[in-house]
């Protein structure tokens, strides 16, 4: 038998695929080695935002005084969190299950490496298809710090299996997957000490938000160490130097949240010509590889590292093989932040459009000016920054702090991939008292 489109990797990039491509009545195989949904949906967004939401419940049981809500014992039970979180998983996989089953698409549990352009192997068994799709993530990387390798230094995937609360818990990065787990036990009470090597946390984030981000983290128990080197990990301490000055915090817990690495190892891409590096496989904007027929989606080609992305790469994929010309517009992909408070930003930050020779004009808005927000947030800050081509008018980012800018940054995202204008924003009327009010009237603030 040939298939039309072997997908290698069962994650939000390979499923969706095979369920698009089912659904066209495509004959798909989908390989995948673990279960279904991959790192998104079992060791990391869907597992980290069910801890991330009880966290934020508790904090705000326990600070909830201008509410009116006063409680004199609080406890978090760390067990009774997981187990919420562990319900969500299993129910989600059976729901991807379902889907492949919908769509008849033919699912094998293995390793599958490419035996050619046209071929994969599953140990004694190869396929054959027209079209092969390579899906297969990415995993956490392991910096080459002394004492890294320790029982109590665990990456994001082991933090998700955390039992216990820690007394002390040391951060190694301040990316996004460092300050989420942060907030998390932060939130919780658990003091944290985040240390990072940049001069500033959250790197990809507009430089302004991601100084409001750590300045609202440093409540909630997390002290931030930037433009710091890790020099070693013992049992009980970790030790990093700041401009050559050495200096030591406590630690019975440590998390190495220092970035993802593409899973191109072992995957059999050198048999089929693939041209990859350790920063991933290249392609295109319709997301084809130097060899026709194969195809890379998701993290493994180094490009985004986001669940939603790898989705609509699938997606461009199934078009593209099935005869619609479709191609990917990155700048129109968003990213969230889901601590507390969230970020959300899509498109250009201002370093950016700069970087690329754009002329721009950009506008900021507290938070507080937006009725919703102050109603909802007595103490909590937030902001909102437009970015906008100087000439044109036309929106090229969006990017903000507070409140459940998550669940807004999407209307951003229309914005960018439909290349709207200032005018145009001002015929879209916004539902009051909402928070996504701000986001039009920080655009017309450039009008």
């Amino acid at each position: 038998m040939v298939y039309d489109l072997i997908v290698l990797g069962g994650g939000p990039g390979g499923y969706v695929a095979a369920e698009r491509a089912g659904e066209k009545g495509l004959k798909v195989l989908l390989i995948e080695r673990g279960h279904l949904g991959g790192v998104c949906l079992n060791e990391g967004c869907i597992p980290s935002k069910a801890l991330l939401n009880a966290a934020k419940h508790f904090y705000y049981t326990v600070h909830g005084e201008a509410y009116g809500i006063t409680v004199t014992d609080a406890h978090f039970d760390l067990a009774k969190a997981h187990e919420h979180k562990n319900a969500v998983m299993e129910r989600l996989r059976t729901g991807v299950a379902g889907l492949m089953k919908r769509y008849k698409v033919e699912v094998v549990n293995g390793v599958g490496t490419l035996a050619s352009p046209t071929t994969v192997r599953v140990d004694d068994t190869v396929y054959e298809g027209r079209n092969i799709l390579v899906a297969a993530g990415s995993s956490p990387a392991h910096p080459p710090i002394k004492g890294a390798d320790l029982p109590h230094v665990v990456t994001s995937t082991g933090m998700l299996e955390t039992t216990t609360l820690p007394q002390q818990l040391v951060v190694v990065g301040g990316g996004i997957i460092g300050c989420e787990f942060a907030c998390v036990f932060g939130s919780i009470g658990v003091p944290v000490t985040v240390i990072e090597m940049l001069p500033e946390i959250c790197p990809t984030v507009d430089g302004d938000i991601a100084k409001m981000l750590r300045s609202e983290l440093a409540g909630k128990n997390i002290t931030f160490h930037t433009g710091a080197r890790v020099e070693e990990i013992t049992p009980d301490a970790v030790t990093f130097s700041i401009n050559g000055e050495t200096q030591s915090v406590p630690a019975d817990l440590v998390l190495l949240a220092t970035g993802r690495v593409p899973n191109v190892e072992r995957l059999g891409l050198e048999n089929a010509g693939v041209d990859f590096d350790r920063r991933g496989i290249r392609i295109d904007e319709t997301c084809a590889t130097n060899v026709p027929g194969v195809w890379a989606v998701g993290d493994i080609t180094g490009k985004t590292w986001l669940a939603h992305s790898a989705s609509r790469m699938g997606e461009v994929v199934v078009n593209n093989i099935t005869g619609r010309h479709d191609r990917m517009r990155f700048d129109a992909i968003a990213g969230v932040i889901y601590t507390n408070p969230e970020v959300a930003s899509v498109g250009l930050t201002e370093a950016a459009a700069e970087k690329r020779g754009i002329p721009v004009v950009s506008a900021k808005m507290p938070m507080m000016a937006n009725g919703r927000f102050l109603a909802e947030n007595a103490k909590g800050k937030g902001i909102v920054k437009v970015v906008v081509h100087r000439d044109t008018r036309a929106i090229l980012g969006v990017h903000m702090l507070g409140g459940v800018c998550s669940e807004m940054i999407y209307g951003a995202a229309v914005m960018i991939e439909t290349e709207c204008r200032i005018d145009e924003i001002r015929d879209i009327v916004f539902p009051h008292p909402t928070t996504s009010e701000i986001i039009r009237d920080t655009i017309l603030t450039l009008n």
